[in-house]
């Protein structure tokens, strides 16, 4: 080969990075390959616009046509984000024949398992590394460091703006409100931050981990999630005098052949790990039955961490065209889909409720519990100031999530009950 010509969807952030690793590392992948890469084609909404990068006037354009129907471009770059178009660039890209690189985590989310069929029917590869926790190596390792292994667990903080949240709500007792319009000036969170503050980007990045790390076709729809936007200061400081930090954490959790893959706001215990990763970092720490337990830990967002990783997945394409295998690595899901039911998925939890504060009242709540086989690991009992009512808050040991639903509600119908002010999963006490 004499040169690879690259195409390139997108030239915000993340693309921008990647034009800039691509002319910075020219020698070591001349190496990897023995030729030049080049960027040939950039589809740009505006050629006029101002740019961290420079890229020749020529080599842009507003239609993404003329990137994906060019005969001489070998592979397509695409970090321009959005859902329905973008997979009909893919798919008309993929049956031209050529190779695809993506971050786009909401579309493999949704239409992973379409685009690799495709992709192998076509012969090409699709490469995916920075869909998930920017440039922490998470799907590669999963797909080859840990693919002799048998993944039982996968839990982690996969979004830095709600991690930068907590993280500022923890150290300093600020409000959510308060700490996200912060978020917001500083460029972690978006004006409309509903996918992150309510859990949906984690949840799209939890199901692309379920599906490498268990070979299953989990679908987002089979995620359970919850967002951080109810959490408040009380609730974070109770965390902090039970000994517990408060994170959202993605959960993909396998037990036999059956799976639970949920995304919502944790208490770990201060000692864990994940407990100590803070304001806009990711991390995965990930279970085998060989290997143990290991952590992957690194900017989960930002221009060059996102675009090492994609450009990492262009060495990936190009070593297979330089060994003719492209189109291989992709392996059809090796077992069927079962998801676990509420009485299969097993936790603790922390409720915080408010109660009237007379005699008789605890042991009521208590025997809801003991009726269920639920005992409690740790109880606060206070007076509140106001309205004749105390505050109880209890962590319990582990139960089933259908006898924590039961509970919940026959909580809501007792009289000495005035609200069950929040409730949340504990993880980490002991494995997992």
């Amino acid at each position: 080969m004499e040169s690879i010509s690259v195409g390139l969807l997108g030239l915000g952030t993340v693309g921008s990075g990647v034009v800039k690793i691509i002319e910075d590392h020219q020698d070591k992948l001349m190496h990897i390959v023995g030729c030049p890469v080049h960027i040939k084609k950039v589809a740009v909404q505006d050629k006029q616009k101002q740019r961290q990068v420079d890229v020749h006037p020529d080599r842009l354009t507003t239609n993404p046509a003329d990137v994906i129907e060019d005969p001489e471009i070998d592979v397509i770059i695409e970090v321009m984000g959005g859902i329905e178009r973008t997979k009909e660039y893919l798919f008309e890209a993929l049956k031209r024949k050529k190779h695809v690189v993506t971050a786009n985590k909401d579309l493999m989310a949704v239409y992973g398992t379409e685009l690799l069929k495709t992709a192998t029917e076509n012969g090409c590869d699709l490469f995916y590394e920075a869909s998930v926790a920017g440039g922490i190596p998470i799907l590669r390792s999963l797909v080859d460091g840990l693919a002799s292994d048998r993944i039982t667990k996968m839990m982690g903080i996969v979004n830095g703006t709600t991690n930068f949240i907590l993280t500022k709500m923890t150290k300093y007792n600020s409000a959510y409100e308060e700490v996200l319009k912060e978020a917001q000036a500083l460029g972690y969170a978006e004006a409309d931050p509903t996918a992150d503050v309510e859990g949906l980007d984690a949840a799209r990045k939890m199901a692309i981990l379920a599906r490498l790390g268990f070979s299953m076709e989990v679908d987002l729809e089979d995620v359970s999630v919850k967002g951080i936007s109810s959490v408040t200061e009380e609730d974070i400081n109770y965390s902090k005098r039970l000994g517990y930090t408060m994170k959202l954490i993605g959960i993909a959790d396998r037990t036999d052949e059956k799976v639970e893959v949920s995304v919502q706001p944790t208490l770990l215990p201060d000692s864990h790990p994940l407990a100590s990763v803070h304001d806009e970092f990711n991390a995965v720490y990930v279970y085998g039955e060989a290997v143990g337990e290991t952590m992957f830990y690194g900017p989960g967002a930002g221009s060059l961490p996102t675009a090492t990783a994609v450009v990492s997945d262009l060495v990936g394409v190009l070593k297979n065209m330089r060994l003719e295998v492209n189109g291989r690595s992709a392996v059809s899901p090796q077992f069927e889909k079962q998801i676990k039911t509420p009485e299969e998925i097993f936790a603790q939890y922390f409720l915080r409720i408010h109660v009237r504060d007379e005699v008789g009242a605890f042991s009521q709540i208590t025997s809801l519990f003991s009726n269920r086989g639920v005992s409690f690991e740790k109880i606060l009992q206070l007076p509140l100031k106001k309205d004749g009512l105390a505050e109880i808050v209890i962590v319990t040991h582990k139960g089933s999530k259908k006898d924590f639903q039961e509970i919940l509600s026959q909580l809501s119908e007792l009289s000495v009950v005035k609200e069950v002010k929040s409730t949340y999963r504990v993880e980490g006490n002991g494995l997992g």
